[in-house]
């Protein structure tokens, strides 16, 4: 696959799932309904799948799902300097939620306490910004990344 196509969700069964061909065989499909994403190389028995599964939190890992052809779907977390984060947060499988959170401007004169690791003399000048936390339901990702403005182009 070389191009980007929407497909029908595994998961969900939504018709927001969008899939990228990336080249060499290798995809990765998102859905936009439920917020749950894979690729080609997160099926049964991958190294790569195994690797992931050494550093998930065990709520991404107990909400895994596969699919008839054995790719594994998990949460996505999307995090964006300029303008924020979307997660998973909950207790277990039946009590989580999307966590939304909107990121702000470091003021220049505090930006020395927010140093780029293994960047020396650099500096973030975004923080997430834990006041604006809002939680959205399991069939709300959308309107997640819309509280923290992923589909609003800045212009300049």
């Amino acid at each position: 696959m070389s191009k980007d196509e929407l497909t029908t969700c595994p998961r969900c069964g939504g018709n927001a799932c969008y899939k990228q061909g990336m080249g060499a065989d290798y995809t990765i499909s998102l859905c936009y309904g439920c917020g749950f994403t894979t690729n080609s190389l997160m099926k049964s028995d991958s190294k790569f799948l195994e690797e992931q599964l050494e550093v998930l939190p065990e709520l991404y890992k107990d909400l895994i799902y596969v699919d008839t052809e054995g790719y594994h779907w998990i949460p996505s977390t999307v995090n964006l300097l300029e303008k924020g984060m979307v997660y998973i947060d909950g207790a277990n499988t039946q009590d989580w939620k999307w966590s939304a959170v909107k990121s702000t401007t470091i003021p220049e004169e505090l930006r020395e306490n927010y140093p780029i690791p293994n960047k020396k003399g650099e500096y973030y000048e975004y923080k997430m910004n834990m006041k604006t936390l809002k939680t959205f339901g399991g069939k709300e990702y959308m309107d997640a990344l819309d509280y923290i403005d992923m589909f609003k182009i800045e212009t300049k």
